[in-house]
């Protein structure tokens, strides 16, 4: 009978631990994923690039936008966020974002890569980044001379050509050299542009050189516009980046105003110089101002100028150095309500180029780019 009883319960034992077996298989079959099958995204990568950064502008062009490329292992889809809010969520892991706050700011952003059983992994990124004031942060027009024809592009660009006679000889200023448009003196080489200054008898002249501007086909009324140039080397020569007022056919100079964003001699190696030229004083004008820059021939510097209704400021490598901004805008001392196109070039001797030495042969001024921001 005891026997009985044991056999018994040992055989109810038995059908309960099948029972029990069984109902743990189907749960693996049947409910969440074990931890062998979640999956997590590894190897989370961050590149972060900001529009126009370069040794001039190590925050940025002005613009505000940052890009983030993102890449991950085992993962299928992106997050970007930034103060608690999503920005974008995608599969490519490519996000652009424009921050609008102006002036200089930090801020932290997180990425975020998923898995395909949803599971995450996380980074927090910081970004510093300067946003222009003024307002000024879309880039309007631009020229990086990136062309491959060795010429200026037709559509952006014309030239002056000669030495400004009958009516305007030596360009007003007793400038020594006749403008061409070969080669020898403008071309684009290497994304750059490049105007050559040489000692030659041509036109009558005995030196020659290139103006080139936007008249006709470009001009603009406030905003920022930066040139990174290498000026010439060599006493005599008169390198200018400089603007017109596009009524000057009209109006004549200097009721159209003249801003000369910047004017270097030669003979006084890293004197830049800036000045306006308006109806209430022009030539030797009282509107100027000067600063020192180290290596101007050797070394690439940024000139700017920011141009509002208000004033115009002059800068050199990000510094300003110069504020025009007179007390009563009469259409006199500020004609700067209207368009004005862009002038480059390189003058020889003349009232601010001075005396050229025998031993000039020729001097090269390299463009790296020309732009706008509005």
């Amino acid at each position: 009978m005891e026997n009985n009883k044991i056999r018994t319960v040992i055989s109810n034992i038995t059908i309960w631990m099948l029972f029990l077996g069984t109902a743990i298989a189907c749960s693996k079959e049947q409910g969440s994923p074990t931890e062998e099958e979640v999956v997590y995204p590894t190897n989370l990568k961050v590149d972060i690039s900001l529009a126009g950064q370069d040794d001039y502008h190590p925050y940025g062009d002005g613009t505000g936008v940052v890009v983030f490329n993102v890449s991950a292992d085992n993962a299928i889809k992106y997050e970007l966020t930034y103060n608690n809010t999503t920005i974008e969520t995608n599969t490519e892991g490519y996000f652009e974002y424009q921050f609008k706050k102006e002036g200089l700011d930090e801020y932290k952003v997180e990425v975020i890569a998923y898995s395909e059983t949803n599971h995450a992994a996380k980074q927090q990124e910081t970004v510093t980044i300067h946003v222009n004031e003024n307002g000024f942060s879309e880039l309007v027009w631009s020229d990086d001379f990136d062309g491959g024809s060795g010429r200026l592009d037709a559509s952006k660009w014309n030239y002056d050509l000669g030495d400004g006679c009958p009516s305007l000889c030596g360009w007003g200023n007793g400038e020594q050299q006749y403008y061409t448009d070969r080669s020898d003196n403008v071309k684009v080489e290497d994304g750059f542009l490049k105007i050559t200054a040489k000692k030659e008898t041509y036109g009558g002249k005995s030196y020659t050189s290139a103006r080139i501007k936007t008249q006709g086909k470009f001009s603009f009324t406030y905003g920022k516009l930066e040139i990174l140039a290498k000026l010439p080397n060599g006493g005599g020569t008169w390198p200018a980046l400089w603007m017109l007022g596009e009524n000057i056919s009209s109006v004549g100079w200097p009721q159209c105003g003249e801003i000369d964003i910047m004017e270097h001699r030669g003979n006084y190696p890293g004197q830049v110089s800036c000045a306006l030229h308006t109806e209430s004083s022009y030539g030797n004008t009282n509107n100027k101002g000067e600063v020192k820059v180290d290596n101007v021939s050797g070394e690439f510097h940024l000139y700017a100028i920011e141009w509002t209704e208000e004033k115009i400021d002059f800068y050199v490598d990000n510094k300003l150095f110069y504020t025009y901004q007179p007390s009563t805008k009469t259409e006199a001392s500020w004609p700067f309500n209207k368009n004005q196109f862009i002038i480059l070039n390189i003058a020889m001797g003349g009232t601010l180029g001075g005396e050229i030495p025998s031993s000039f042969n020729e001097a090269e001024m390299v463009v790296d780019y020309v732009k706008l921001y509005q």
